[in-house]
């Protein structure tokens, strides 16, 4: 039997994903980003454990998070027969992904407001 030391997602961490989902961040994609601040390369198959999230969550998080242009993905061949698996890094800072995030947050607000305003001048 194979002991594994796996690194787990602690309670900053799921705070850090909830703040990441409140601002617009799907869940699977939060998950992931609250894992891979604190890494320098991880695997899939590390995330699905860590961020306890299926095999297709991963994929289709990665896929979001290449969307934004947060992350680099590379291939590495396994020892033997197998597919190559993809190792995954932040291609930015988690402080600027947070800058990228909050200033989403800001141009939506200034819409809502200047819709209200429009609205306002139009019940006059």
């Amino acid at each position: 039997m194979k002991i594994l030391n796996i690194k787990q997602l602690d309670e900053n961490d799921e705070e850090i994903a909830d703040a990441l989902i409140s601002l617009g961040l799907g869940r699977n994609a939060a998950l992931t980003l609250a894992y891979m601040r604190n890494t320098n390369s991880t695997t899939s198959t590390d995330l699905e454990r860590s961020a306890r999230l299926r095999q297709p969550e991963v994929s289709i998080a990665m896929r979001h998070l290449k969307e934004h242009d947060w992350i680099n993905e590379r291939e590495e061949k396994k020892q033997g027969k197998g597919r190559p698996y993809k190792i995954y890094s932040l291609k930015v800072g988690f402080k600027d992904i947070i800058a990228q995030l909050e200033k989403q947050q800001r141009k939506a607000v200034e819409e809502v407001q200047a819709r209200i305003e429009r609205l306002r001048e139009m019940g006059k």
